[in-house]
């Protein structure tokens, strides 16, 4: 279960890793551009290359759609930046769990914009945690974590492409230890969470009175979307 660019290289890791994928889930197609034409999303278009049956529900919780799930029997369900909540029904059908693929040293960053917080924070170091899904959001116990640098140059875009590789290898390696039976479950203290929101258009407006550090952070983090702004002799 994934969507955007993000997720791609898991499925790219699954396919090569010679993993059997029973299906794909991902969003429906979007309007995009100034054309407003439909555009399927990038886990879509590389599932079609290999002939994957590709699932496009608008609300993934339906009775009907829990059930083409059921009838696909997953041994284990892979979730990376889907982009729907999973019912309890669904995380209960993979006798292996729902693992998921998040952006963050949890519980630290839980929530949508891990990558881009953790730069706009001016974090000196990130990294990638596999979880056995529950109901909370971003909650369950932990299976693996790797740790690295943010460098001082890196835009959020670039920390993306950075950790959805490392994501990628990560999941491989917490697979094999599932597919083992040796995959540790680590609970989360969860005193110790933080929470990134999504971002908005207006996380990027800048604060003069914030030092020079804070802005350069702000723009990297919300390099490409929203993207910083400033205005000048108005009220916006």
């Amino acid at each position: 279960m994934g969507t955007p660019d993000f997720a791609v290289p898991c499925l790219r890791a699954l396919i090569d890793n010679k993993h059997e994928v029973v299906g794909v889930v991902t969003q429906p197609d979007r309007a995009k551009g100034r054309g407003n034409k439909l555009a399927p999303p990038p886990v879509k278009v590389l599932a079609e290359q290999y002939g994957i049956p590709v699932f496009q529900p608008e609300k993934v919780k339906t009775p009907e759609f829990v059930e083409k799930l059921r009838a696909l029997a997953p041994e284990v369900i892979v979730v990376v930046a889907f982009g729907q909540i999973l019912s309890q029904e669904i995380l209960d059908i993979p006798p292996k769990g729902c693992i998921n693929v998040h952006g963050s040293l949890l519980p630290k960053y839980r929530g949508a914009g891990p990558i881009q917080w953790s730069i706009i924070n001016g974090d000196k170091t990130t990294g990638v945690t596999t979880m056995v899904m529950d109901k909370g959001l971003d909650t369950g116990d932990m299976i693996q974590k790797r740790e690295f640098e943010i460098l001082e140059k890196e835009t959020a875009q670039d920390l993306h492409d950075k950790m959805s590789a490392i994501g990628a290898e990560v999941m491989i390696e917490t697979l094999k230890l599932i597919e083992q039976g040796i995959a540790p479950r680590t609970p989360q203290n969860h005193e110790m969470h933080t929470y990134a929101p999504m971002l908005d258009k207006t996380t990027g407006k800048i604060d003069w009175s914030r030092s020079a550090r804070d802005i350069y952070n702000l723009i990297r983090g919300t390099y490409p979307w929203p993207g910083a702004y400033s205005s000048y002799m108005n009220s916006v």
